[in-house]
């Protein structure tokens, strides 16, 4: 029986995306984005989107419609890959999600947990709040609020904290009693394949010093440089922050290179740790040459 959509995951640089596009070609599929970085418009170099090329081989959806002035978040997430995957099923084609962002594949097979929208007032009276009070104490608090959250969560997590803080100051229940009532995953009674893909370590981290090189080359510190206010979660795109260092002259460009290339592997570190506990059912794909794992694939959705 032929599947009703295949999933590949993988860190940055693992080669899923050409791959999604590979087998896309095979099997008139579509290339559905499950990567928070790649959804946004002006950041194409620096979060390695499809290029033109690509989009003209194959159906891409999800990728480059956000401005970084934008909050994303996985609901809207949620909510726009739903639309995505009826139309692909729609025109008849093979819906391929492909990505790094764990928590998106997670909408895909497990649900989101639903919460409540948190008004932006308590989000900035929570910023206030631990700058106030310094990490470990605003931790503490939090602890008191939310057990779970206080075990769980380092002070220095900023975002985690404070997410778990607002969450219980607009709604006065503590954010793991929300996240257990989780809605319904987009993929239910679908036939799905699953893939993480995996290189050797060395070779993952050989890709990544190499394609930061190519950024650099094809614009990487001018598209950093001209983007204005970007989001929180925009801001997270690894190399924006150091490129306007360097640009600023806060740092030499050798360094913010190198500084970037070094965070690039730390996500990929936390990439791994995330499919290894969350996703360990999947099928590992570990060949070092990803034309050695297309037949995998195509094996699979047939």
């Amino acid at each position: 029986m032929a599947v009703d959509a295949v999933l590949i995951a993988g860190p940055t640089t693992s080669g899923k995306s050409a791959l999604a596009l590979a087998l896309a070609e095979e099997i008139n599929g579509a290339v559905i984005n499950a990567d928070s970085m790649q959804v946004y418009t002006e950041t194409r170099i620096l979060t390695a989107r499809p290029t033109d090329e690509d989009t003209s081989r194959a159906p891409h959806l999800l990728y480059g419609h956000v401005s970084v002035n934008e909050t994303y978040s996985a609901g809207r997430y949620q909510a726009e890959a739903a639309h995505a995957l009826r139309t692909t099923r729609e025109s008849g084609r093979v819906p391929i999600f492909a990505g790094g962002t764990g928590m998106y594949f997670g909408v895909l097979t497990d649900g989101l947990a639903i919460i409540p929208a948190v008004p932006a007032g308590v989000r900035e009276v929570a910023e206030v709040r631990r700058a106030q009070m310094g990490a470990d104490a605003f931790h503490a608090e939090l602890a008191k609020r939310d057990p779970v959250a206080g075990e769980k969560l380092r002070p220095s997590d900023t975002q985690r904290t404070l997410r778990a803080w607002e969450v219980f100051e607009a709604t006065g229940r503590p954010l793991s009693e929300w996240q257990q009532e989780m809605s319904e995953p987009l993929l239910t009674n679908m036939n799905v394949a699953r893939f993480i893909i995996s290189p050797p370590r060395d070779v993952l981290h050989q890709r990544i010093n190499h394609r930061f090189d190519q950024m650099l080359t094809a614009g990487a510190m001018e598209e950093a440089t001209a983007l204005e206010s970007p989001s929180p979660t925009a801001a997270k795109i690894i190399g924006l922050r150091e490129l306007r260092s360097a640009a600023e002259g806060t740092i030499p460009l050798e360094e913010a290179v190198e500084q970037a290339k070094a965070r690039t592997r730390q996500y990929a570190k936390r990439q791994m740790t995330w499919f290894r506990h969350r996703m360990a059912d999947w099928n590992w794909a570990e060949a070092q040459e990803l034309s050695n794992i297309l037949p995998l694939l195509m094996d699979a959705a047939a």
